[in-house]
């Protein structure tokens, strides 16, 4: 391998002033010198981010060309030109499709068969001219299919402008309602719609209900949630009997029902909320089914007759499972599917509702991921769902739930004479201190020797139960073609392996995330896959407070980091109720106005365990915009780190001054944005350009 010398470039390094700012608590004092930097009011906080956005231009100025290699590579694998598999709803078949020079999807539909003239809802092209950034949020057609609710997002806030638009006239209704978030459903009467406001937190706190073509001002409050760390979301269920409103904080749940043949009666309670119990419903002829972890901590199905709900009705259809984590259900008119985990796999079942007969749902490959399509019509007998792995491209099927038999309708074809004969995944076992044993999903070319020099690149995340899904990138290719082995660490905060894999990686466990993330990477190196000198690792969000905690265990196990937006500053974002990162996290992380979680999150909080030590080579990106974790986190993390660091490693801030959470919105921006990221791994490795 050879090295690439990026301190050809000369340049200064911007200094942040530092005003200390006390901040104390339980009679503990910090000192933040860089909290001026929330208020983007202050021309000095925009002048530091644009003088970090300089610097790292002109430290990756002599990548540039790889930049742009990297970039038509992954470019070049995608078919521009590209369409959606269509799914039936009704007469309609819907789908999306992409053109070449595009940026995003058009969305349209035919109506009664695939050879009808083509009817396009919405071209997210015309919509984004003039933006920068240009995102969809609700997309969904009214019950009789003829007017279409759209809400758009062009800052990356993720506050959204909802809009009706007639299907036959193309004209749009006249009332717009801003400050809108994800979720909407429509009443079955064709006019009436329920749609979620945020709050000044960025919580989605209020439902009201919307006649169309009337004054928004007269819409009606139907629910608020005055409790902080409850999200509000509404959605139909399948058999479109019932609007559901649900109310969720990180532990606990309750829903909310209404006939959605009459929406303007009141939505019933279905089950009271107590903490710690959680909840899902959905609705089937003269039942409802509940997914429920009370006394089941990998959850358990229930069902009760819709005419009589109470608790003391519930009869047990799937019991509590130690070695099985029941992740949810779908119902269809003849079939009850089930999705499940079992040793850190998804897995899933068919169940005939008539017959009580079952059958497996398989995969061959040993890690993957599969999850369930767009399904919209309850009377059918076909299932759709995607399916990938690491070496298979992304694949939908349709699954025939009588005969067990499935149908690839479409694998997303990747240019370039990609052959997945020539890579190897492998699933591994790393042992924690504790003698957990951490799963590890791998991926590398054919040919790669376990000596002990490849570069290998380790990622994970391990927060709020989620799964990291062992899925296909072709944008990977251009790592793994260049010699580099791809790794995911499946450690304790995500769900992987059942619920109690979760809760062995949150709150007062918080720390076994990272020294299992740290005992999968002493793991690789002791087997022969890497060394700590050819060694980076990548996380972002939650699994960016992930690469800040481990970076301070361990800055010597590490060549490079990537961090993405990452949530660093832990104590003083969750005891500011002001934003998004704070009541509604204390059920992942803890309420730090508690001492004891005071000091234990303190202990591990990436900004606050800072010190005079070196460090690896790091990347650190945000958002100006991003609602989630607010830019101020990474600026404030580099700006102290680059104080107190006490070597010439590259520390170097990238901030997307139009954007949020997700980076920038079309696809072409957002693959210059990852060929930046891969072109600092590559150069702060050695790798040769390719």
């Amino acid at each position: 391998m050879k090295k690439i010398d990026s301190s050809q470039t000369t340049v200064t390094p911007p200094i942040a002033e530092k005003r200390p700012q006390v901040l104390e608590l339980h009679g503990d004092r910090r000192i933040d010198n860089y909290f001026w930097m929330r208020n983007h009011q202050d021309p000095k906080t925009i002048a530091y981010l644009e003088a970090e956005n300089a610097y790292t231009q002109a430290k990756m100025q002599h990548t540039e060309a790889l930049q742009q290699q990297l970039y038509e590579e992954m470019l070049s694998r995608i078919k521009e030109t590209d369409l959606s598999v269509p799914y039936r709803k009704d007469e309609y078949y819907y789908y999306s499709r992409t053109e070449e020079g595009k940026a995003y999807p058009i969305y349209c539909r035919q109506k009664g068969s695939l050879d009808a003239p083509e009817e396009i809802l919405l071209d997210q092209n015309e919509l984004a001219q003039g933006h920068d950034f240009f995102s969809i949020g609700v997309l969904q057609v009214s019950p009789n299919h003829q007017i279409l609710a759209y809400s758009v997002d062009t800052t990356g806030s993720e506050r959204y402008t909802l809009f009706f638009l007639d299907l036959n006239t193309r004209q749009l209704y006249p009332e717009s309602i801003s400050d809108t978030y994800f979720s909407l459903a429509w009443a079955n009467d064709n006019q009436t719609v329920f749609y979620t406001k945020l709050d000044d937190a960025n919580r989605p706190f209020q439902l009201f209900r919307h006649t169309l073509a009337t004054d928004v001002k007269k819409d009606i409050l139907i629910y608020h949630e005055p409790d902080d760390i409850y999200y509000l979301a509404v959605g139909k269920t399948r058999s479109q009997a019932y609007i559901l409103l649900s109310l969720g904080s990180k532990i606990t749940s309750e829903v909310h029902y209404l006939d959605a043949n009459n929406p303007t009666g009141n939505f019933q309670l279905f089950h009271p909320r107590s903490t710690g119990v959680e909840y899902d419903i959905d609705h089937h002829s003269d039942y409802f089914y509940i997914v429920t972890n009370e006394q089941a901590i990998n959850f358990k199905l229930m069902k009760t007759p819709v005419n009589a709900p109470s608790k003391e009705n519930w009869q047990t259809v799937i019991p509590h499972r130690e070695d099985v984590m029941l992740s949810g259900i779908s119902l269809f008119a003849n079939h009850l599917v089930i999705y499940e985990r079992k040793d850190g796999l998804p897995i899933g079942r068919v169940q005939n509702l008539k017959s009580g007969e079952e059958h497996n749902i398989t995969f061959p490959e040993p890690t993957y991921s599969f999850f369930e399509g767009s399904n919209p019509e309850f009377d059918t007998t076909t299932l759709r769902i995607h399916y990938t792995s690491l070496i298979t491209p992304p694949s939908v099927f349709d699954y025939d739930m009588e005969t067990n038999e499935r149908e690839l309708k479409k694998e997303t074809e990747v240019l370039g004479g990609y052959d997945r004969t020539q890579y190897n995944s492998e699933k591994l076992m790393a042992p924690a201190p504790d003698g957990t044993q951490i799963p590890i999903s791998i991926v590398y070319k054919k040919g790669i020797k376990k000596d002990g020099k490849n570069p290998l690149y380790l990622t994970g995340y391990g927060a709020y139960g989620a799964n990291y899904p062992a899925s296909f990138s072709s944008t990977r290719l251009s790592l793994l073609d260049r010699g580099i082995v791809f790794a995911i660490a499946h450690i304790r905060g995500g769900g992987e392996m059942g619920r109690k894999w979760y809760e062995d990686g949150k709150f007062l466990h918080k720390k076994n995330t990272f020294t299992d993330f740290i005992a999968c990477a002493e793991y690789l190196i002791s087997e022969g896959w890497t060394t700590s000198n050819a060694l980076a690792i990548s996380g972002g969000s939650a699994g960016g407070l992930l690469m800040g905690a481990v970076v301070n265990m361990r800055p010597d196990l590490f060549k490079v980091v990537v961090a993405d937006v990452p949530f660093v500053d832990v104590v003083t974002t969750i005891l500011d109720t002001s934003l998004p990162l704070s009541a509604m996290e204390w059920e992942e992380w803890g309420n730090p106005n508690d001492k004891v979680y005071y000091d234990y999150m303190k202990s591990y909080s990436p900004y606050d365990n800072v010190e005079a030590k070196t460090y690896p080579d790091m990347l650190i990106t945000a958002g100006l915009n991003d609602a989630r974790v607010k830019y101020w986190e990474p600026a404030k993390w580099t700006a102290k780190l680059r104080e107190l660091k006490t070597n010439d490693n590259i520390l170097l801030l990238k901030i997307n001054m139009g954007a949020g959470h997700s980076g920038a919105s079309g696809r072409y921006e957002s693959l210059k944005e990852l060929a930046f990221e891969y072109a600092f791994v590559l150069d702060r490795l050695g790798v040769e350009k390719g």
